[in-house]
C-alpha cells in the first residue's frame, strides 16, 4: 500500500467511531467555557493579556491526550490492529500513518482552542489589549497547534505501549492531574524537578503561567527550548511504542 492509502485508511478509522469527534468537541467547548468564565469575572481590562486567553489550553490538551490513547489502544481491544498488520505485513508504515493522522487532527483541535479562546476573550473584553502584535502573542495562540499535535503523538505512543485502554488512561490521567502537581511539594528538590515536567514544559511555550509567578520558579529553558524538550519526550514515547509494537504479537 502507498503512503496515501495508509493515511486514508487511518483517517477512515479515526472517523469510524464517535469517540474522537466527541473528544474534540469536549476539548474545544471545555476550553471556551473556562475562558468565558475567566474573562467574565476579571474586572479590569488591564489585567488581561493574550497569554491569559490560553489559560484553559491545558484542559484541552488533557482531553486530546485521552483521544489519542483511545485511538491507539482501542485497536488492540477490538482486534482491528491485527487485521491491519495482516493487510500490510510491514508494521512501521501503519504506525507512522497513525501517528501522522492523529497528530494532525490533534493539532487542528489545538488551533481551534487557541484562536477560539483568544477570539472569545476579545469579544468579552473588547477594551483590553488583546491584539496579536508580537511574536510572543502569535506563539501563545497559534502555538497551541504545535503542543496539541505533540500531545496527540504522545497519546498514540502511550496507547501502543500499554495496549490496555484502562491502564493507559489511568497512567495518563494520574500523571497529568496528580503527579505533576504533587512534584512541586517535595521538600528541597520539588522546585528543581517541577520545571522539567513534560506538561509544565508544554505550558511554558505559550507564555508564563500563574504557577511560575506564584512559586517564583526558576525556568532553565526559554519558550522554544521548552517546546523542543516537550517534543523530545513525545517523540521518544511514540518511538518506543512503535518499536515495541513492531517486535511483539498484536
Amino acid at each position: 500500500m502507498t503512503a496515501a492509502n495508509l493515511l486514508r485508511a487511518e483517517r477512515i478509522k479515526l472517523q469510524s467511531t464517535r469517540a474522537p469527534l466527541w473528544c474534540a468537541a469536549i476539548a474545544v467547548v471545555l476550553a471556551l467555557a473556562y475562558t468565558a468564565l475567566f474573562f467574565g469575572f476579571v474586572p479590569l481590562e488591564e489585567e488581561t493579556t493574550v497569554t491569559t486567553t490560553q489559560t484553559a489550553s491545558a484542559l484541552g490538551r488533557t482531553v486530546v491526550l485521552v483521544l489519542a490513547i483511545l485511538t491507539a489502544s482501542s485497536e488492540f481491544n477490538w482486534g482491528t490492529m491485527k487485521l491491519s498488520f495482516q493487510a500490510v505485513p510491514s508494521r512501521v508504515p501503519i504506525l507512522l500513518a497513525k501517528g501522522v493522522v492523529v497528530g494532525v487532527f490533534s493539532g487542528l483541535i489545538g488551533l481551534l482552542v487557541g484562536f477560539g479562546s483568544w477570539g472569545l476573550a476579545y469579544l468579552i473584553k473588547p477594551a483590553a489589549d488583546l491584539g496579536l502584535a508580537s511574536g510572543a502573542d502569535w506563539r501563545a495562540v497559534a502555538g497551541q497547534g504545535a503542543t496539541f499535535l505533540l500531545t496527540g503523538l504522545l497519546g498514540v505512543g502511550l496507547g501502543l505501549l500499554f495496549r490496555s485502554t484502562g491502564f493507559a488512561l489511568g497512567f495518563a490521567l494520574v500523571w497529568t492531574q496528580l503527579i505533576e502537581g504533587l512534584i512541586v511539594l517535595i521538600p528541597r528538590v520539588g522546585d528543581d524537578i517541577y520545571p522539567w515536567m513534560p506538561f509544565f514544559a508544554a505550558n511554558q511555550f505559550s507564555g508564563p503561567d500563574l504557577t511560575v509567578s506564584m512559586l517564583k520558579l526558576h525556568l532553565p529553558l526559554g519558550p522554544w527550548g521548552y517546546l523542543a524538550y516537550f517534543a523530545g519526550i513525545c517523540v521518544v514515547v511514540y518511538t518506543a511504542g512503535l518499536m515495541i509494537t513492531h517486535r511483539r504479537d498484536a
